[in-house]
Parts: C-alpha cells; structure tokens; sequence
C-alpha cells in the first residue's frame, strides 16, 4: 500500500499545529516554509482536513489554521481517510471472471479470496491508525527527539503563530 505525500504532509501539519498556543492560528504558508512544501500543494491538504472537521480555518490578518479539536481526539486513520478518502486500498475488479476461460457467474458465487484477504489486512491497517491518537504522536516525538529539535520546531511555531484577539477587543 503506498499513500500519497500528501499524508505525510498532513501529519506533520497537525502535529505542529498541536502546539499552538490556545486559539491562535498558524498561517499556510509557514507550514510549506517548515516542510519545504509549495504552499498551493500543502493548502490543497489544508482544506481536506478542514472539510474533515480536524482543522479549523481562520480568515483574517491574524488567520491560519488550527486543530479544531483536542489532538486527544484525531486519529491518523481521521487524517488518512481525510486525505485519502475512505475507499479500501484494494479494489477487487473481479478479473478472475475475465479471460478466455470465462465461465458463467453462477461459477463465483463465493467471495474472491483475494478479495478477502485483502479487506481483512485494510480493516487491521484502518485499526491500526484509528488506535495512533495525534497527541500519542506529539508525546512520543516529544520525549525521543534531539532536543535541537524540539527547541527549533518549538521557536518556529512560536515565530509564526499568530494570537487571537479577543471578541471583546475586535473593531467592528
């Protein structure tokens, strides 16, 4: 099974996005600058993970995105299935049904074999990632990382994240 960059892409992404601070936001364009990613390609992202209900958009001057839930509850099977779609990896065509040798339907009335095997290793996959909380994610690079690392991610999104104003202090 091979998934897409964009996977990749959007992990990272919430996983940065976990330590922001309170409601402020991380603009699209410092997430590409992090991962040496064209911001057109990683907003493309962006926006499935929002359409997903895993980010929330904030338009503005002081916009950007932000996890919109607890990193406790987003999955990376939340994050595949919103990327990728929630279709199986494997796609049975039937094609044992093709061919010179084509015999009637009534022929295979039992469920491919390899059809079903196949499921079974995508249903064990999918309970794999649902099982791998974002912020299990955050806590284990966390506690394994170089500390260079974590000092320099942790002053980038320090850098580039922008406060919220408070409702009480916007200008109308």
């Amino acid at each position: 099974m091979k998934l897409g960059e964009g996977v990749e892409a959007a992990i990272h992404c919430a996983a940065m996005l976990a330590g922001v601070d309170g409601a402020a936001t991380l603009p699209g364009a410092a997430m590409a600058e992090a991962f040496g990613l064209s911001p057109s390609y990683l907003l493309k992202h962006l926006n499935m993970l929002t359409t997903s209900g895993i980010l929330e958009s904030v338009p503005g001057p002081y916009g950007g995105y932000r996890l919109a839930r607890p990193a406790e509850r987003i999955t990376l099977l939340d994050i595949v299935l919103a990327v990728e779609g929630r279709e199986p990896a494997f796609r049975c065509a039937e094609i044992r049904q093709r061919g010179p040798a084509k015999l009637d339907a009534s022929v295979y009335l039992k469920p491919c074999g390899i059809n079903v095997a196949m499921l079974k290793a995508e249903r064990a996959y999918r309970a794999a990632l649902a099982d791998a909380r974002l912020s299990d994610i955050v806590a284990e690079y966390t506690a394994d990382a170089d500390p260079r690392s974590i000092a320099a991610n942790c002053a980038f999104v320090e850098r580039h994240q922008r406060p919220q104003k408070s409702s009480s202090t916007k200008q109308a």
